[in-house]
């Protein structure tokens, strides 16, 4: 059993945020592979299922995601190594996809969150956002809309991420990395 898993805040209000780019991931991936909803309010979030595949939408807010990651990691006795985070990451240029193991949160706190309820054993699909100009312009910058050009190249970025993603249940880390990173993007406009 795989579990993925898309970092972002609900409602609508942070709907199309930086910070949501995980969501927009899993949304893509549910409506592609056909997944089925599961209700538990145990769970702590948005669950859908598909053969062997979990996907996950955490209704906790970023700081917490934890705690809704841990819960279904728990139920169905998934092995962290397992597990695959998909993420918004400022250190990585607008458009960007890289992929990691293990390692720290890079003072992102919904990493943050799960590193301190499941360890830090899980795989990552980093997705750059790029950053603001100034550190202190950071919370803003995450949890404001994609630029109108951003918005015109997100589907294609999307729709890589998630096929990079399910190729990571299956086969190995390295082999989808060398394949699908993205260092320096060259999206199309659709």
């Amino acid at each position: 059993m795989w579990l993925i898993v898309g970092l972002g805040n609900p409602g609508p209000k942070y709907e199309h945020t930086r910070h949501n780019i995980g969501f927009l991931v899993v949304d893509r991936l549910v409506g592609t592979t056909g997944a089925h909803p599961l209700s538990s309010s145990s769970f702590h979030g948005e669950l859908f299922k598909k053969t062997q595949t979990l996907f996950l939408k955490p209704a906790t807010f970023m700081n917490r995601s934890g705690l809704s990651v841990q819960a279904v990691k728990n139920f169905y006795k998934i092995d962290p190594e397992k597990i695959i985070v998909i993420h918004d990451d400022l250190d990585l240029p607008f458009g960007a996809v890289r992929f990691k193991k293990g390692g720290g949160s890079g003072g992102h706190n919904g990493l943050k969150s799960i590193d301190e309820a499941i360890g830090r054993d899980y795989l990552r699909v980093r997705m750059g956002i790029g950053k603001p100009a100034y550190k202190s312009q950071v919370i803003d910058y995450v949890l404001h809309d994609f630029s109108p050009e951003e918005m015109r190249v997100l589907p294609a970025w999307i729709d890589h991420a998630a096929k990079a993603t399910l190729e990571l249940t299956r086969h190995p880390m390295e082999t989808v990395a060398s394949t699908f990173s993205v260092k320096k993007p060259a999206w199309n406009a659709p």
